[in-house]
């Protein structure tokens, strides 16, 4: 497995240490409609602008939630083109802002399979990033039954990138539950975790694992969530948040479409890792 790390001019002279910035974690109830499902992220984009965010972060799935599972397959777009990469795009230059695509389905070498892929696009729409889903979610409990592994073809890649906004690491839901995913990254200033959490999960582990992936990279944690019932019959658990790196719940969402507008405070960060150096005191494979 793979790091990859952006890093340049332009995103490194933004990232100052004593800025504070408003970021955004945007919360839908997708469904099989892609066009539909782009008309409610533009709207709940729109809001987040107007609340003065300047990184905004669509939920997995955002696209489409289908009927079936295989649905997904359909509306896969080629790396660069395509009705909902030309969105993020456009949306993003529009608004002048920072936008991430939780996940978009993305063409894989596996003719049934897609790359389930967090897009991220800067203030001028170029896409900047990009990373494929690597833990691919498993479950069989009571009437909740999944297996990601049957459509989507599973990223090598560990991503992180510096922005404007400090240095943002790329997940997608399950990989929440692989804290070693996090260490790979290196020192990260923000976690960026869309998901689309199963009601049972969701209640049992949710808020749990993001306070933890948080507190443990003493970073802040954006995670916009799917919270709510679905045409295709599933629910999902909701609850979109934005954690600080004393692994506090700045804002949340419990359920329904929604945008959660929290602070990002370098200082207090800083604050944070000066009086409790624990990423400097991490051993285990360095003394």
């Amino acid at each position: 497995m793979s790091a990859e790390v952006r890093t340049d001019q332009a995103t490194r002279s933004g990232a100052g240490e004593h800025a504070k910035i408003k970021v955004a974690a945007v919360q839908m109830a997708s469904g099989p409609s892609v066009s539909a499902n782009l008309e409610e992220a533009f709207r709940l984009i729109e809001e987040a602008a107007a609340r003065q965010a300047r990184l905004v972060v669509l939920p997995e799935y955002f696209c489409i939630m289908g009927m079936k599972d295989t649905d997904k397959l359909a509306v896969r777009e080629n790396p660069g083109e395509g009705e909902v990469q030309n969105f993020l795009s456009e949306t993003a230059r529009r608004f002048g802002i920072w936008l991430v695509g939780g996940s978009v389905p993305l063409v894989s070498p596996v003719s049934n399979k897609v790359y389930n892929s967090c897009l991220v696009y800067d203030e001028h729409g170029q896409q900047v990033a990009r990373y494929d889903k690597i833990h691919l979610f498993g479950l069989s409990m009571g009437n909740e039954n999944f297996a990601e592994e049957k459509t989507i073809d599973a990223g090598n890649r560990v991503v992180a990138l510096d922005s404007p906004f400090g240095r943002m690491g790329l997940s997608i839901c399950y990989d929440l539950r692989f804290p070693e995913l996090y260490r790979m990254m290196g020192k990260v200033d923000i976690i960026l975790a869309p998901a689309a959490f199963t009601a049972i999960t969701g209640k049992a582990h949710w808020e749990t694992l993001i306070r933890a992936r948080a507190i443990e990279n003493q970073a802040y944690l954006v995670a916009p969530a799917q919270g709510g019932f679905h045409v295709n019959g599933r629910e999902t658990n909701g609850d979109s948040m934005i954690v600080d790196p004393w692994g506090v719940v700045i804002d949340r969402l419990p359920r329904g479409s929604g945008v959660v507008v929290a602070e990002i405070d370098r200082s207090y960060q800083l604050s944070v890792r000066a009086s409790l150096p624990a990423l400097e005191h991490r051993c285990l494979l360095a003394c």
